[in-house]
């Protein structure tokens, strides 16, 4: 695992758990289910321009889906 790596899989799973939190507490589904997603999916992915992709994917569906 490199440097790149390890820094968007911090900088993923520290937003992942901001939405989750928000997502439990405002009971909103979108938000909760990205939260998970991004805590998780760093564990998986080896490329980090792959990363980078899923990863600002994932921030930007709670903003464009509102649920």
């Amino acid at each position: 695992m490199d440097t790149a790596a390890l820094l968007w899989g911090l900088l993923f799973s520290s937003v992942g758990l901001a939405y989750f939190i928000y997502g439990k507490k405002q009971g909103k589904s979108v938000p909760l289910a990205c939260g998970i997603a991004l805590m998780i999916f760093p564990y998986f992915v080896d490329s980090d321009l792959l990363l980078a992709g899923i990863g600002l994917t994932l921030l930007a569906v709670p903003l464009v889906i509102r649920g």
